[in-house]
């Protein structure tokens, strides 16, 4: 049997925290909130929202895992992997439960997806570089449209608001992440072994490996930049089109969700600032964000001027659709996956003995 990647305490661990923390937010929404005159007429008009316009929402999200599972799957399908449409969709939506039951910006997400991709059939060494390349990528498009939503408001190139706070501390801090990225290609991507061979740690001091784990990060980053160009250099229209439209079409749901309560958005560039801010709200150590990318959102748009009953209940109806809506079939997709996973290594164990009987014949 092979087991799960979160670890079963783990896991039932990480749900149970999930659960609470769903608790007190729901808690917070429907009796510390309400009490907020303010924010009272608002939740209240919750359940008014346009049918139309929150289905086009749900459209949007089912369109934004769509662009993932594209790029997903131009990126690993073939080359011995096992990885199909249909596993990548698995891999999807189950990464999803992962990273709300494990939380730190996407840490479980991540962890279940090299775990599936080493037993689809990649070698470890093409699972590092191919999911760093496709994770620097995805987190590229992000960088970058930040920048330029935050610079071209500050600059006057697209129309909106364009507070300080706002607009140039987080296209600074865009900026210095895609710079650092490009001096971290620099390094080489094998650093992490010139500092130390694994064999050798047993006689090796500990500051000789602490060393060499901090190494790793450098040089997995190296790999991963150097791997995302030469994804786009392969100008596989998939891979960077379904990133783009991952993102895209997730902005669009906050865009739809104003709409739906009969409020206009904002514009555009002030609603990716908003949007792209607020998600930093994930890297806050709490099961998939909760309440920090809440709060990012929504504390982003108030900054931009916009009402605070239209942003809360915006936001609010987003995360429905980006954080909730997923957990049920996400969960369902991680036991899928499991169960694959185990075919595969059945598969494998089954092939290994069939070749052990025919050498010994």
């Amino acid at each position: 049997m092979i087991p799960s990647p979160l670890g079963q305490h783990r896991g039932r661990r990480g749900l149970l925290v999930t659960v609470g923390v769903g608790i007190v937010v729901l808690a917070l929404l429907y009796g510390a909130l309400p009490q907020v005159p303010e924010l009272r007429e608002t939740l209240e008009r919750f359940g008014d929202g346009s049918r139309w316009w929150l289905l086009a929402a749900l459209g949007f999200e089912l369109a934004s895992f769509g662009g993932y599972v594209l790029s997903f799957h131009a990126t690993f399908a073939g080359a011995g992997s096992r990885i199909t449409w249909r596993a990548a969709g698995e891999l999807t939506l189950a990464g999803v439960v992962a990273s709300r039951v494990l939380a730190a910006g996407g840490a479980g997400g991540i962890a279940l997806t090299a775990w599936a991709l080493r037993r689809s059939g990649l070698s470890v060494r093409e699972v590092r570089a191919r999911l760093a390349g496709f994770l620097v990528l995805l987190y590229a498009v992000y960088m970058v449209g930040l920048a330029l939503a935050a610079t071209g408001l500050r600059i006057g190139l697209f129309p909106g608001p364009a507070p300080f706070g706002v607009t140039v501390i987080p296209g600074a801090f865009a900026v210095g992440v895609i710079l650092l990225a490009v001096v971290l290609a620099l390094v080489p991507p094998d650093l992490d072994s010139r500092v130390g061979a694994p064999e050798q740690q047993t006689r090796r001091s500990r500051a000789d490996r602490a060393r060499r784990g901090l190494a790793t990060v450098p040089a997995t980053v190296s790999a991963g930049v150097r791997e995302a160009f030469g994804l786009l250099r392969a100008r596989h229209p998939a891979i960077l089109g379904g990133v783009v439209l991952w993102w895209a079409a997730d902005i669009a749901v906050l865009w739809a969700c104003f709409h739906a309560f009969d409020v206009a958005p904002p514009a555009t560039a002030v609603l990716v600032v908003a949007y792209f801010t607020g998600m930093l709200g994930n890297l806050i150590p709490l099961p998939g964000g909760v309440g920090g990318v809440e709060g990012g959102m929504v504390g982003v748009l108030l900054a931009f001027g916009v009402a605070t009953g239209p942003a809360v209940l915006a936001v609010l109806a987003y995360r429905l659709y980006a954080f909730w809506l997923p957990i049920i079939p996400g969960s369902v997709a991680y036991f899928q996956l499991v169960r694959r996973v185990r075919i595969w290594g059945d598969g494998e164990a089954g092939s290994a003995a069939a070749g052990g009987s025919a050498t010994g014949s």
